[in-house]
């Protein structure tokens, strides 16, 4: 870092105490007479307030008391319905009964033969007939006690076990089916049906290929705390990882089983129970994917979206793409038709130059990633969630914000983090100590910020009280977000 020092004019020798504030904002605003004004900042529109949580989405309630009437009905028959078909084992199609062929009919005589034998076997049964009628029993107690753990995610099912979480599962197929009971039964039957056939309850032990953990990570919570996945599709640029993902039906069955991983990982993040976070935000970053010219790709997605579609009811609460292209479009086109109207109803598209203003409605900018215009950083050892919340301003066009961040008496260390959305601006950070006989310290040099900057952090070492002064001056005729943060650490 090339520190520059500049010496203040007209100083004097003069101690100045250090503001007390933990943190100050002016703001020079240009007048049309081309005079400035500088003053603090009084607009409540403009002054630096912390970031609360938003409620611009939340989940369904999943308490009994706050569903209606038919909600209430529906559930209790859907109940019902699928407690008789437990306990009487047909709940799986597959699990009917066979009928059997009608056997040829035998002579009188055989027969009542054949029925008195039987008679003296099952009133005098031989010590063979004894063993073998217990472990009959013993089989048939051990299947009844496996149909009535049936279970969904780590839930029982058996409505009259009384399992907290079972009512949460069930409100998930009924949403999906506009609470109509006996759509939501078959909806259940399938997905049950689908998981026992492709062995989904163990498919968190399997391993797949590594090249595919950058395409997909879970990565910090949103504003209502849902866990958030990140699936990156840019990674299958790569013509080489795209062969080996998508080449041949064989490598398509194996991405799809990855992608069920990647939502059955999730889905352990959950908490399925009344009042609990029980769905996932996604977010899907199209920057540099193929487009849909990829046969394979297209393929792969049409599968991937019926499969999550038809077997994970209501378990994304948003479905934000990123980064969009201009041929998204015309794949939506082309998927929509297979979509229900309360997916769709989901989905969020945001533009690259709306990326982080989007991502920001619904996730608070410590928890998005910095390619994302956030400040998280993989394994920050500087930032962690203790240490306070993110400040934010907003800029009109044409005027400059100060950014005071109070350095304490002794030596320390100031770190702090600053982003803008859209950018556009001029930023230059400096030190300026309390003594007005010395010197101001350059820490950043101005520099006109472009709109694709990723967030800045940066630190400064002070051996004197003072302040840094961080100056974003907003050139461009919009209103800017300003947000940022910063902690010291005092040096022993």
């Amino acid at each position: 870092m090339t520190v520059e020092v500049v010496k203040v004019e007209g100083a004097s020798m003069a101690a100045v105490e250090v503001p007390e504030e933990p943190k100050k904002v002016v703001i020079e605003e240009e007048e049309k007479d081309e005079k400035c004004a500088v003053k603090t900042v009084e607009d409540e529109a403009l002054k630096p307030t912390v970031i609360e949580k938003s409620s611009s989405y939340k989940e369904e309630s999943n308490h009994l008391s706050d569903l209606k009437e038919f909600e209430k009905k529906a559930l209790a028959e859907l109940k019902s319905k699928l407690e008789e078909a437990i306990l009487g084992n047909n709940l799986f199609k597959e699990d009917e009964p066979i009928k059997k062929e009608k056997e040829p009919e035998q002579p009188i005589e055989e027969t009542e033969k054949k029925q008195e034998e039987e008679k003296n076997e099952e009133s005098n049964p031989s010590e063979e007939q004894t063993q073998k009628i217990n472990e009959e029993k013993n089989s048939c107690d051990e299947k009844t006690d496996v149909e009535m753990e049936v279970s969904l995610w780590g839930v029982p099912l058996l409505p009259s076990r009384g399992t907290e979480g079972t009512d949460v599962i069930l409100l998930k197929f009924l949403r999906a089916r506009e609470f109509k009971v006996n759509e939501a039964f078959e909806m259940l039957q399938k997905t049950l049906s689908w998981r026992k056939k492709s062995k989904i309850d163990s498919i968190l032990k399997e391993e797949f290929p590594s090249d595919l953990d950058s395409a997909a990570l879970m990565n910090g919570v949103d504003r209502e705390g849902h866990p958030v996945c990140y699936n990156v599709f840019g990674v299958f640029e790569n013509e080489e990882l795209y062969q080996k993902t998508f080449g041949t039906e064989e490598k398509r069955e194996q991405f799809l089983r990855w992608r069920c991983q990647v939502m059955e990982k999730g889905i352990q993040k959950l908490d399925l129970k009344p009042g609990g976070v029980s769905s996932l935000l996604q977010i899907n970053d199209l920057k540099n994917s193929p487009g849909p010219s990829k046969k394979e790709l297209r393929i792969a997605t049409k599968q991937a979206v019926g499969i999550l579609q038809d077997n994970y009811p209501e378990l994304v609460a948003k479905n934000i793409f990123i980064n969009v292209p201009f041929w998204y479009y015309a794949l939506n086109a082309l998927l929509s038709p297979f979509l229900t109207q309360r997916t769709k109803s989901k989905f969020v598209v945001a533009r690259p130059a709306k990326v982080t203003e989007t991502l920001l409605k619904y996730i608070p900018a410590e928890e998005i990633p910095v390619q994302y215009g956030g400040f998280k950083r993989d394994n920050d050892s500087e930032f962690t969630a203790e240490d306070g919340a993110v400040s934010e301003i907003n800029l009109k066009a044409g005027s400059t914000a100060s950014i005071e961040i109070p350095a304490p008496l002794g030596e320390s260390n100031l770190i702090w983090d600053l982003t803008v959305v859209g950018w556009e601006v001029n930023y230059k950070e400096e030190f300026v100590p309390s003594d007005e006989g010395s010197y101001t310290i350059i820490v950043q040099k101005g520099k006109k910020m472009s709109g694709n900057e990723e967030p800045v952090r940066n630190s400064f070492r002070n051996s004197e009280p003072g302040k840094i002064v961080l100056t974003v001056e907003n050139y461009s005729n919009k209103r800017k977000r300003v947000l940022y943060r910063f902690k010291t650490k005092k040096i022993e």
